[in-house]
């Protein structure tokens, strides 16, 4: 089962009634849907794509942007085609990196002149660090990973984090400790051959869905507070830092 699919975690809030659809074209022959919460008084906007084994309703991407709108941060949520046709199997590259290119210019059409932050969970966000990387996303002051997928799990390696180098923003990286979808022992000094590009913030305990064990006297919900906190913050310093350039 991919991290994505197991949702058995309790603690989320699955709220959807702030948010509005939104119609994405990709290209002439392909639109998705989105979802557009943005809050009355919103500081920044997050173009949040979904991980490869489940959409933008998921309960964990409803709750992360009902709880970024708690924190005056918008979000827009998007399909990739191929969860749109209901289908399992990824987009090509070219295609996923086409759908956040529109994602993106959508959410700066419908939220004009509000800082634009990119990335996802999983999947969405590696296939947004391929497009940055092969051509900056308009209006994008940041990225950011929730839960970057370096490797598959159980196959340590490296390659997927090859193009960050060609990435010239701001990157966050949230990740758990025991993210099995990337190694600590790989992931660290990535980001510190990146630079002062890439910011590294570990969550003890929690796996690639946030999700950490009993034993740790925590819970998923205030785990996901702490990452969502850590977000705002790395979200208010960017914005902050792109007013003073």
């Amino acid at each position: 089962m991919a991290p994505e699919q197991a949702a058995g975690n309790l603690g989320f809030i699955v709220s959807g009634q702030n948010a509005k659809p939104a119609s994405i074209e990709v290209d002439d022959a392909v639109r998705v849907s989105g979802l557009l919460q943005a809050p009355p008084r919103a500081r920044a906007c997050v173009v949040l794509a979904h991980g490869a084994g489940a959409g933008m309703a998921h309960p964990f991407m409803a709750t992360v942007a009902a709880e970024l709108a708690q924190r005056e941060i918008a979000t827009l949520r998007y399909q990739f085609p191929y969860m749109e046709r209901g289908s399992k199997r990824p987009d090509p590259p070219k295609l996923a990196h086409a759908t956040v290119r529109a994602a993106t210019a959508e959410t700066s059409r419908l939220l004009p002149g509000l800082p634009l932050i990119a990335g996802g969970k999983s999947f969405g966000g590696r296939m947004t660090s391929q497009a940055q990387a092969a051509a900056p996303l308009p209006g994008v002051r940041g990225l950011a990973f929730l839960g970057f997928p370096l490797h598959p799990a159980g196959r340590p390696a490296t390659e997927r984090g090859k193009h960050l180098f060609a990435v010239q923003i701001p990157m966050l990286f949230l990740q758990g400790t025991r993210d099995a979808l990337a190694m600590l022992d790989l992931l660290e000094p990535l980001c510190r051959a990146l630079g002062e590009r890439a910011t590294l913030r570990l969550f003890e305990q929690a796996d690639h869905f946030f999700h950490v064990p009993a034993r740790t006297g925590r819970t998923d919900a205030q785990v996901r507070s702490e990452m969502l906190d850590a977000l705002a913050a790395w979200i208010a310093s960017v914005v902050a830092g792109a007013g003073r350039g």
